[in-house]
């Protein structure tokens, strides 16, 4: 690891009620690192009997939608501006559900249950191969089995549907 302000090599200094914290032996201050921070988001109808699922180019599983987070933008501003983006629909409510971190992009993942029209058609981009509408029972077939999309689906599921297991 390297100084983001100056490029130093960082070491590892012990820091009271912290522990190990990288240190910059140039600026001489702790560095704590940084990670990216995105949004996921499972996508509702307004009944909420339906969650949208997406399959992306190159990728045969079904997953949830996300993006990241953009400098100065606030988690919000960025799960409207996704969806809108991969989709073309808009969000007409959200609330936040969970959070969890994706060892594979090594990232913090906020994820928001999403409700969206379904009336309204949905414009595939070039990330998207298919865009589709499914019960939660189809939902939990077609999600990739033990990925954080899975997780964040049966949350949201638990959440929305209480009394369903």
């Amino acid at each position: 690891m390297y100084c983001m302000d100056c490029g130093e090599k960082l070491t590892l200094r012990f820091l009271e009620n912290e522990g190990l914290v990288p240190y910059c032996p140039k600026c001489e201050k702790f560095k704590f690192p940084f990670f990216p921070v995105a949004v996921s988001m499972t996508v509702v109808n307004r009944s909420e009997d339906k969650i949208l699922l997406a399959r992306h180019v190159g990728d045969e599983d079904y997953k949830l939608f996300a993006g990241y987070i953009r400098k100065g933008e606030n988690a919000e501003k960025a799960l409207v501006r996704e969806l809108r983006e991969e989709t073309r629909l808009n969000a007409v409510k959200w609330r936040y559900h969970a959070s969890r971190y994706h060892e594979q992009k090594d990232l913090l993942m906020l994820n928001y249950i999403v409700t969206a029209d379904e009336n309204a058609e949905t414009v595939l981009n070039e990330e998207l191969t298919e865009v589709k509408w499914c019960t939660p029972e189809e939902a939990k077939e077609l999600i990739r089995k033990n990925s954080t999309a899975e997780h964040f689906l049966l949350g949201a599921f638990s959440e929305l549907h209480p009394k369903k297991k």
